[in-house]
């Protein structure tokens, strides 16, 4: 019987890892994040306009996410976004004129700024856009999001 559970944990694991990652953005200016998929839920927090969340769970209008804390909470699904953003956890991130560790620096971003996710790059590093209009490639290890 033991073996058989430890199975289906295996199982259960190996089809959560399988699955691809579902990361949108607060589209409202200020959104609340409630502890159940309900308005009378116990609100537990604010969430900015733009910022990354993990996507777990849709239930009925709701989604379960998870922010770059790694806090989970349901949000109401119509205040999320199909954008793609990202948010700078390290406590400076540069932007690079291209995915090399050496390429020029053409930016510097601070802890919790956000960006436009814009496409992959080589392994470790993604293309971003930040809204002063600089664009560039950043470290996947210093950004939330991906």
């Amino acid at each position: 019987m033991w073996r058989q559970a430890i199975a289906a944990f295996a199982l259960i694991g190996a089809a959560g890892t399988a699955l691809a990652l579902d990361y949108r953005s607060v589209e409202v200016p200020v959104a609340i994040l409630y502890d159940s998929p309900s308005q009378k839920g116990k609100k537990l927090y604010l969430i900015r306009s733009q910022t990354p969340v993990e996507v777990f769970m849709r239930l009925e209008g709701w989604a379960k996410v998870r922010d770059a804390e790694g806090t989970l909470a349901w949000i109401e699904s119509k205040q999320l976004s199909e954008r793609r953003t990202l948010m700078v956890t390290a406590p400076r991130a540069e932007i690079r004129q291209s995915d090399k560790p050496d390429a020029p620096v053409v930016g510097e971003l601070e802890k919790w700024v956000v960006v436009d996710f814009l496409e992959p790059a080589a392994p470790g590093w993604a293309k971003v856009r930040h809204r002063d209009g600089t664009t560039g490639y950043v470290r996947s290890t210093q950004v939330w999001g991906l």
